[in-house]
């Protein structure tokens, strides 16, 4: 199936997909969303009523995930159902009765496609006695400067919410040879992030022969007494040059490369939050959901005592990322300089 720019979707996770063409939406459907709209502004209005909402019926939650499936494909014959058993009925039958009633061009199966799910939890349902051999799962990762919506996206915060898996992302040549060498004679799975931008314009001298750095250990790259800086992959590197930055202004730095986020090494950061009393987060990844809260929501917890000013969070914004405006969807380290005066002259 070719989806065309105008097309919405409505995913279920295993379950199926509904396609619906937004320009062709009968006038049935339009009111519907009208009066839902009217109540969600608290307007009053008359209700609004059309011959496929007006009876009520008693439904849990599969009947009414059925139901709207099979309105939806009543109203827009362009839209489909397709995943995992839903031909079916799917394992939890919200999909019964589909494809016998709008036939298999309209809803049928996809292949199964759980490889990382349970990756993840193979040692785990084992009770310790397998696990799934070293499997590591190397990804190109973040900002490439002019990627655009599609290659320049940095999801870490969606594996690291996936217990059994770990994340490591290096910020630098020599980082990236030992945690991956690390990542590949660990047991257990791994998602390795190799920032994209750091491929060819970080170089440094790296050792030609094997060796490790410990996962779930972060790297202090540098003292200070004022405020911590915590990041990870590219943004380690502009996280040092706002150090610089406000070292001329007097305020000193510690800088913290945590580079695994899954497991993240606490001790290292609270530590040093107890230290400075001050704590910075930078991600390129969106700020909303964004796995500086964990770190922000983890010390605020066990240094609350401890804290100067409120943590912040430097980070991307909001949206996808934009093509030609992707140094400004980033966070610079001037963005990070300001946000650090803040915090000390909070």
């Amino acid at each position: 199936m070719i989806l065309q720019p105008s097309s919405r979707l409505s995913i279920g996770f295993g379950i199926g997909l509904a396609l619906r063409r937004q320009h062709s939406r009968p006038a049935e459907h339009v009111a519907l969303q009208a009066s839902r709209h009217d109540e969600a502004t608290n307007i009053s209005a008359p209700a609004k009523h059309s011959p496929q909402n007006s009876r009520v019926a008693h439904m849990n939650m599969a009947n009414a995930v059925h139901s709207a499936l099979e309105a939806a494909m009543e109203l827009e014959p362009k839209s489909c159902v397709f995943g995992e058993d839903v031909a079916f009925g799917g394992v939890f039958r919200c999909t019964v009765g589909l494809q016998s009633r709008f036939g298999k061009n309209r809803c049928f199966n996809t292949p199964l496609s759980e490889q990382v799910n349970e990756a993840a939890k193979y040692r785990y349902r084992s009770g310790g006695m397998y696990n799934v051999g070293g499997l590591t799962l190397r990804a190109p990762y973040g900002a490439v400067g002019h990627g655009g919506a599609y290659h320049s996206q940095s999801p870490e915060s969606f594996f690291c919410h996936v217990p059994g898996l770990k994340v490591v992302i290096p910020s630098s040549p020599m980082e990236a040879k030992g945690l991956l060498l690390a990542s590949i004679f660990e047991p257990d799975p791994v998602v390795f992030f190799e920032p994209k931008m750091m491929y060819r314009t970080s170089a440094e001298d790296v050792p030609t022969g094997s060796f490790t750095i410990p996962l779930g250990k972060a790297r202090v790259i540098s003292t200070g007494q004022d405020i911590t800086l915590v990041g990870w992959g590219q943004q380690v590197v502009v996280l040092m040059e706002a150090a610089k930055l406000a070292k001329q202004e007097g305020v000193s730095c510690e800088i913290i490369d945590l580079r695994t986020l899954q497991p993240w090494d606490r001790e290292t950061v609270i530590a040093s939050v107890e230290k400075t009393g001050r704590l910075l987060v930078s991600h390129e990844a969106p700020l909303t959901g964004g796995f500086g809260a964990e770190l922000v929501a983890e010390v605020t917890k066990k240094a609350f005592t401890s804290l100067l000013s409120p943590p912040v969070r430097v980070c991307g914004m909001d949206t996808p990322f934009p093509l030609v405006l992707e140094s400004i969807y980033l966070p610079s380290a001037l963005r990070v300089l300001e946000a650090i005066k803040s915090s000390v002259l909070y």
